[in-house]
């Protein structure tokens, strides 16, 4: 028999070397996790600092003499200037590909924080105004906007002063040249905010995942810097209409077109294409004229393609970054998009709303508060809605449903053909020859589930902003179930709605989500306010069932997961890939047909270089597309040994959990919540922590949630909660 006394030496050395070496591995991961972060913050910061300051002679000497010094290589100015301007930000695209695909773990425990404290981020300060609710961290990058925008039309109006005094020309013709000059400025001005203009309106961007704002966060910035930079242009445009009016050249200069400078046509019908815009994305017109908004921003494929065509491709490629990206997710969505997705069931509530269950891959995963856009072949080619996500990951693998509200002409289609297919399949002497055939974009929403953040939660919701919420609810309640890790402790929703036949949506939730031991875990309350209703129906304490069963179809097709959030690795290669495939298009169109042929005119040159842009995702990008298909159907085929595609899994049973929710409501008829007395009642309940606030709903309903926030933040004292305001609420 061995002498373990003998072994045990060995055995505890071993587990000091094993120990040394995970303690060594952490290290080395940790370094590299720190490296990286401070790499893209360097790029970043540099890239902001160039465009802020490029006026400067600071900036202006050191970028003449690099553009002097690399102009003879195969890609000339134009790759000099793009290098400087947009490869900051493909780089930064890149590094952060790398970093979610090394370190995505610790990414995610990085964000969760043990002690309460104030941010940036959550703190509302503007309340009311053009912007809506701004918080502090919007406020300080709005601020930074309008310094710069101040200080180069400042500085360039004091040097284009200085510069035409030299001139011995007449005072009258000063004054031409000083409007056509700060045109001139106005039209760079322009491009910079140009350059930033694209990145938030693409659904996917690795740069928004990798500063967790989602995209229905990051529309306001695009409306926002959509205004600014349609304002300036517009500026732009009118200095030299002025100049060119009053020296009588008008007509002329508006129709010229030449080759070799700035050609003007091409910059009038651009203008004129974003003005169409512009107007139509106004408040009142996008709201009662959503169709109208949405079709004619579909003219951005004109409007930057004319700008390409007027400034040449040397000075389109400082906004050329952005842009790239946005044609790169663009191409990625259309292809998800082209994939029919099977309707697994459909329902009708008594309330008015439809409830969606779509199949979707095990591989594609997403968020409680993600959403998605919904395109329904049978009601309308053209029209894509987006919904919020009532399903939390954990309810099954392969579905996802979402709440739709009838509102509108396309809902009011859909609950119409939803009942019809419902008759069909209850009654069997009818022909069920009718489907519905689905297209999803997404899922989209926060990188995590910051809802899982807080140990204290406010979800306060309005009408069927519940949504979301019965996702949270579910996740959670998930949790607790299988013994994960779940930071929830109490949680508090507030329901306003206009009948109590809403609360009929709670049914929604899983009955498997409702385990006997949530009550020890979890402090749930649900708090009511039915505004249209002075009194409880006769049926009040009950959740009505749908009024249409559910219905199978024969397709079983999930959505595709060719979305940017869909696959790291893959998601990482597509735009790596399509970036070296630009390189080398561009590379070749100099080598083989600009410089051979004598191409010299900017129009074309600009137009070329669009050309390479588009040329390079569809076929560098569509290859990886082919491909990363390729690898979901395999995945798919393996998933599918083995498994159990009971209908338990996939659709949800109506039955007990309504029934379980309905027992915590408190309801109160014929008033609105009061939010002051609940906050502070809930601050007193939990002392001195973070508070989650999330809300859903109207402006109005935002508003007033997070008024309250600023004001419980600003009069706290020591040991009251501090409020963290977030809002959910997408608004195109």
């Amino acid at each position: 028999m061995a002498d373990l006394s003998a072994q045990q030496p060995l055995l505890s050395n071993k587990g000091v070397e094993i120990a040394s070496f995970n303690k060594a591995r952490f290290s080395a991961s940790a370094f590299a996790q720190w490296a990286l972060i401070i790499l893209m913050w360097m790029i970043l910061v540099a890239w902001v600092a160039l465009i802020f300051f490029y006026p400067s002679e600071f900036v202006q000497e050191p970028y003449s003499k690099f553009v002097q010094a690399t102009r003879g290589t195969i890609f000339g100015v134009t790759g000099s200037i793009f290098l400087i301007f947009s490869g900051p930000v493909l780089v930064i695209a890149c590094l952060s590909f790398v970093y979610m695909i090394f370190f995505q773990k610790e990414y995610h425990e990085g964000k969760y924080s043990k002690f309460p404290k104030f941010r940036l981020w959550t703190f509302p300060i503007l309340i009311d105004g053009p912007f809506g609710v701004v918080s502090a961290a919007e406020l300080i990058g709005i601020m930074l906007f309008s310094a710069y925008i101040l200080w180069v039309v400042v500085f360039y109006a004091l040097h284009d002063q200085s510069l035409i005094h030299k001139f011995p020309i007449p005072s009258k013709e000063r004054s031409y040249l000083a409007m056509e000059l700060m045109g001139l400025r106005f039209g760079l001005i322009g491009l910079f905010c140009l350059a930033f203009l694209f990145l938030p309106i693409s659904r996917g961007s690795i740069l928004l995942r990798i500063i967790d704002i989602p995209f229905e966060h990051a529309t306001r910035y695009h409306v926002w810097l959509g205004h600014l930079t349609m304002a300036i242009f517009t500026l732009h445009g009118l200095l030299y209409v002025i100049a060119w009016a009053l020296q009588g050249r008008l007509l002329s200069e508006l129709l010229q077109w030449k080759n070799i400078g700035i050609a003007n046509f091409p910059g009038v019908i651009s203008l004129l294409a974003g003005l169409l815009m512009w107007v139509t994305s106004l408040h009142p017109v996008r709201k009662n004229y959503f169709e109208l908004f949405f079709y004619t921003h579909q003219l951005y494929v004109v409007f930057i393609v004319f700008l390409a065509m007027h400034v040449g491709d040397f000075i389109f490629s400082i906004a050329a970054g952005g842009i790239f990206l946005f044609i790169l997710d663009r191409f990625l969505r259309f292809c998800q998009s082209r994939r029919n997705v099977g309707i697994i069931s459909a329902s009708c509530h008594p309330c008015g709303t439809v409830e969606i269950v779509l199949s979707k891959p095990p591989c594609l995963h997403y968020n409680a508060l993600s959403f998605v856009f919904l395109q329904i072949r049978e009601l309308s080619f053209l029209q894509w809605h987006p919904f919020s996500v009532s399903s939390s990951p954990l309810d099954g693998r392969h579905h996802i449903s979402v709440l739709i509200k009838v509102l509108g002409e396309w809902t009011e289609k859909l609950r119409d053909s939803v009942l019809r297919l419902s008759e069909q399949y209850q009654d069997s002497s009818k022909a069920k020859s009718h489907q519905l055939t689905a297209s999803v974009e997404g899922p989209y929403g926060h990188e995590l589930a910051y809802h899982l953040m807080y140990e204290n939660l406010i979800l306060v919701a309005g009408g069927i902003g519940i949504s979301p919420f019965l996702a949270i609810l579910s996740d959670i309640l998930h949790r607790i179930q299988d013994k994960k890790p779940c930071l929830p402790k109490n949680v508090l929703v507030i329901w306003a709605v206009k009948r109590s036949k809403e609360f009929s949506l709670l049914s929604v939730l899983n009955a498997q989500s409702i385990c006997p031991s949530f009550y020890e875990n979890l402090n749930l309350d649900i708090q009511a306010f039915v505004t249209q209703e002075q009194e409880p129906p006769l049926e009040d304490g009950k959740v009505n069932k749908s009024m249409s069963c559910p219905f199978p179809t024969t397709s079983r097709s999930s959505m595709s997961s060719l979305v940017g959030t869909g696959h790291n690795i893959w998601s990482g290669i597509y735009v790596i890939l399509s970036m070296i495939g630009f390189i080398i298009l561009f590379g070749l169109m100099e080598l083989f047909y600009i410089r051979p042929f004598g191409i010299s005119s900017w129009w074309y040159l600009g137009l070329l270089f669009i050309i390479c842009m588009v040329a390079s995702v569809v076929v560098f990008g569509g290859l990886v597309v082919i491909l990363w298909n390729q690898w979901e159907k395999r995945s798919m085929d393996y998933e599918k040994i083995g498994a159990n595609y009971e209908k338990s899994d996939l659709i949800h049973d109506n039955d007990p959990t309504g029934e379980s929710l309905a027992s915590l409501i408190s309801t109160q008829y014929g008033c609105r919540p009061n939010f002051k007395g609940i906050f502070e009642s809930f601050g007193e309940r939990v002392g001195y922590a973070d508070v989650g606030v999330i809300v859903c709903g109207p402006p109005s309903l935002q508003t007033s949630v997070a008024k309250e926030c600023r004001s419980q933040n600003f009069r706290g004292r020591w040991k009251n909660p501090i409020f963290h305001f977030n809002s959910h609420s997408f608004d195109l």
